[in-house]
């Protein structure tokens, strides 16, 4: 089994891929939901671990609530995020805020 995962905190969504694992074993959004909700309940760094409520997303590698022996791809989307967009601004934040001042003229 190997796996990638991609993404910051503070960031628009996490991202994980996660390879091996075989054909024909249940998984569903809820399992791994289940499992972070169990996290949150747990210890971390900070207080955010109590306020935040983590849900998955499965995007590929599960059909019918069966793993198909593909690449399974995991989303996270960060709910938080607006609070956070300026400062975790890919592009230049000022190049952004000229952007919006023209398509507002």
């Amino acid at each position: 089994m190997r796996y990638f995962t991609a993404g910051e905190s503070h960031g628009p969504k996490l991202t994980a891929i996660i390879e091996g694992i075989p054909a024909g074993l249940p998984l569903t959004a809820a399992d791994i939901n289940y499992e972070l909700k169990r996290r949150q309940g747990g210890y971390g760094r900070g207080g955010r671990m109590k306020i935040e409520s983590d849900q998955v997303e499965i995007t590929s590698g599960v059909r019918h609530g069966l793993t198909m022996g593909s690449p399974i791809t995991l989303s996270v989307v960060n709910r938080d995020f607006k609070n956070w967009e300026k400062i975790m601004a890919v592009e230049d934040v000022e190049d952004k805020i000229k952007a919006q001042r023209r398509l507002t003229k």
